[in-house]
């Protein structure tokens, strides 16, 4: 079906919001009629230790020109007084919440893709954990009261791949793999609630990040496919806040709680396209082209 989601009237949180994935399902939530709370450690004033130029403010921009209304507001999510203040803060403002979406990731340059797990810095594992796991759980600790006060509420577990093959480095599957237990876990106790909890994957991602290490950009980045014909499925991370705020206003979401899904498993239901107009469907083509289950 033709899906146009509204989300007028929702307050939503974007945990990790300040670029990729994070940046576009904040964006896609404004664009449906959303107030978005933009959280993440950078800002104009004060970089994170990824040091990388985008910010919360700019993605709050974002999400005013596409029609919602953006909120930032800097938050280290791994520093739970930080978190309870922004809940209070929320609360305090617009006395709802009814999304919540767990982007918070940042272990980038920390994942080591080379050689046996007891080869890997365990300092910086246990970091990453800390990092992608930990930030979850105390967001959905300190903002579940308010989910619970929401008549239509919505948690979203973002992950990367929804089979439970092996993810090419024990640390880095270690992780997205309890991202959806998380969503599994966290859907029984919001289930008597009316909360739907779902862990959502995107395909192969046209990140800044992705785009930089290809040396292309979004206008030119089918120039890159010579170098890896996969990059040819790609898609932008709108494709999967599309699909973010497709759940978010889909009255039957309860369906999908405690289950993991992706893009390409979710754009027919709802109608959804990429920023171009192309329907990605990376899990086609890794099961065809790959041999694998994404």
């Amino acid at each position: 079906m033709d899906f146009s989601p509204d989300l007028t009237d929702r307050v939503a949180l974007v945990a990790g919001g300040t670029r990729g994935a994070g940046r576009a399902t904040a964006v896609e939530l404004g664009a449906a009629g959303a107030t978005v709370y933009v959280t993440g450690r950078t800002t104009e004033a004060s970089a994170s230790p990824m040091g990388r130029p985008e910010t919360i403010e700019e993605t709050a921009r974002r999400v005013d020109a596409a029609g919602g209304t953006g909120i930032a507001i800097r938050v280290d999510h791994s520093v739970s007084d930080e978190v309870q203040e922004l809940a209070a803060t929320i609360k305090r403002q617009h006395g709802r919440l009814d999304v919540v979406v767990n982007d918070i990731w940042g272990g980038d340059d920390s994942v080591e893709w080379e050689g046996p797990f007891w080869e890997h810095d365990l300092d910086q594992a246990l970091a990453l954990f800390r990092q992608a796991i930990n930030t979850h759980v105390i967001t959905s600790w300190h903002t579940a009261p308010l989910l619970t006060e929401s008549a239509d509420g919505l948690l979203v577990e973002v992950t990367d791949g929804v089979s439970s093959r092996y993810r090419g480095s024990f640390f880095y599957d270690l992780v997205k793999s309890t991202v959806i237990r998380l969503a599994v876990g966290q859907a029984e106790d919001f289930r008597s609630h009316g909360v739907a909890v779902v862990a959502v994957s995107p395909g192969f991602l046209r990140s800044e990040a992705m785009l930089e290490r290809f040396e292309v950009t979004e206008q030119t980045w089918r120039d890159a496919v010579a170098a890896d014909p996969h990059f040819a499925y790609s898609e932008t991370p709108h494709y999967l806040g599309r699909t973010i705020a497709a759940i978010a206003a889909d009255p039957d979401k309860m369906a999908l709680t405690g289950t993991a899904t992706a893009t390409w498993e979710q754009f027919e239901r709802y109608g959804l396209t990429d920023l171009d107009g192309t329907q990605p469907n990376w899990g086609d083509h890794a099961r065809t082209s790959l041999g694998i289950e994404p």
